[in-house]
């Protein structure tokens, strides 16, 4: 019973730092030339106009690759303005074909905006491994909830392009078929935890350019 009445005096103190720093500053643009920390990067001593603005989505990704897309992000190494505002954004092209494999965020949701083409979306659930999984097409939205698997793919006739926002400045991005085969795991583990045989994973690895 003790501690569960210092349950709501330790998270006061725990909020009231926070609380601070947003009652007392308006805004933290990065000092990108130091490294950045559990809190965030330490803030610009001198800001403009420009420290708010990016320009950097407007052209499209190159999606000559493997996977056929492109990421181009708005996250707070290119956009400083972000910091500390617990957003950011990206532009996502992808090609006629192409495909954002199985991925996720592990710091922010996601909330992707369709500008172009034709999208086939979804993610799965971490309790039930549920699939929720929608066509989308021009001006339709989607949200893939923090840290849970999810993809892109484009099965239409025509490139697609989609503007994307994040809730964090800097959401992070794990790619499961990159994390598995792209590296130096040895290939015996890799079969033992895909159930894949020994030729199978040889050949994704080879593919995307792993080793052991």
């Amino acid at each position: 019973m003790a501690n569960a009445k210092l349950l709501p005096v330790l998270l006061s103190f725990l909020i009231l730092p926070f609380s601070a720093l947003a009652l007392t500053q308006d805004f933290c643009v990065a000092d990108l030339s130091h490294g950045d920390t559990p809190a965030g990067y330490p803030c610009k001593a001198h800001v403009g106009a420009g420290d708010f603005y990016y320009h950097g989505l407007a052209a499209a990704g190159n999606t000559t690759n493997l996977i056929k897309a492109a990421v181009t992000p708005a996250f707070v190494g290119q956009f400083p303005g972000v910091n500390g505002l617990g957003i950011s954004a990206a532009r996502l092209d992808i090609a006629v074909g192409g495909v954002v494999p199985l991925h996720t965020h592990p710091a922010a949701s996601e909330l992707l905006f369709v500008t172009q083409g034709t999208i086939l979306a979804g993610f799965i659930s971490s309790s039930s491994n549920t699939v929720y999984t929608k066509t989308l097409y021009k001006g339709d939205v989607m949200v893939f909830p923090q840290g849970l698997l999810h993809y892109q793919y484009n099965g239409g006739a025509s490139p697609a392009v989609a503007l994307v926002a994040f809730g964090g400045p800097n959401p992070g991005l794990q790619i499961t078929d990159f994390a598995l085969f792209a590296n130096n795991l040895p290939s015996a583990v890799v079969e033992k935890v895909t159930f894949l045989d020994d030729a199978q994973v040889k050949k994704l690895k080879s593919v995307l350019g792993g080793t052991g």
